[in-house]
């Protein structure tokens, strides 16, 4: 009991001495932590809007976020009252091993083929993106449904990703009657099409007849 004692007390020696320094680094540590997960997160909306190299955006925002976590415990540690000198060293230290891992030895990590916002066909599952974690991927499909997707299966699955192409091409099939006139059938879908402002003019749209079934004649327009 007297051990207990002498315990709580020297804790509350301890508080009353350093207690404000503790609550202090506390608090810068938490809203630097908190401040530097934010800026990442704007850095890297900013570097993709301007349709920068997905692997360079990552890995200057890894960067830049090392680099925030560091000057975070440096003020944290100086808020607390510890000797700055070996904190900076061993921090320094920190900073040139992971900057050193990033650049180098990202090239040979393996990297999910997209990232959040992106639509793709993951193996059966067509969807947005809307989170990514060291696991799995969270996709959502057009029916409203979400998925958890392992990374792993991700990785060794094949992936359509319909944002690294600008255009696709897009098919239409049209049936007619046999008394309808033919030609004009044709003319009408072709302009349709070339109307569209978003069909490309080279190549440019094309219209012929796809099959001769017993109830139509079918059109197959392109573009």
């Amino acid at each position: 009991m007297e051990d207990q004692i002498k315990k709580m007390e020297r804790v509350r020696d301890l508080m009353m001495d350093h207690g404000i320094e503790m609550i202090s680094a506390v608090a810068v540590l938490i809203i630097g932590l908190l401040a530097a997960k934010w800026i990442n997160k704007v850095l890297r909306r900013s570097l993709s809007n301007l349709k920068t190299n997905a692997t360079a955006v990552s890995v200057i925002c890894n960067i830049v976020y090392v680099l925030m976590l560091v000057a975070v415990v440096l003020v944290s540690a100086v808020e607390a009252g510890l000797q700055v000198k070996p904190i900076i060293r061993l921090c320094i230290l920190f900073s040139m091993i992971i900057v050193g891992v990033i650049v180098f030895f990202r090239p040979f990590l393996p990297s999910l083929p997209f990232k959040v916002g992106n639509t793709v066909k993951v193996g059966d599952l067509l969807g947005k993106i809307e989170a990514t974690t060291f696991l799995n991927t969270r996709l959502k499909t057009f029916d409203g449904k979400t998925f958890f997707v392992p990374n792993r299966q991700i990785l060794n699955d094949i992936v359509i990703n319909y944002h690294l192409t600008q255009t696709r091409r897009i098919k239409i099939n049209v049936g007619i009657r046999y008394d309808q006139d033919l030609m004009k059938a044709k003319q009408v879908l072709e302009s349709i099409m070339i109307e569209d402002p978003r069909v490309e003019v080279k190549p440019g749209p094309v219209v012929y007849v796809l099959n001769l079934t017993n109830n139509c004649v079918e059109l197959g327009g392109r573009f």
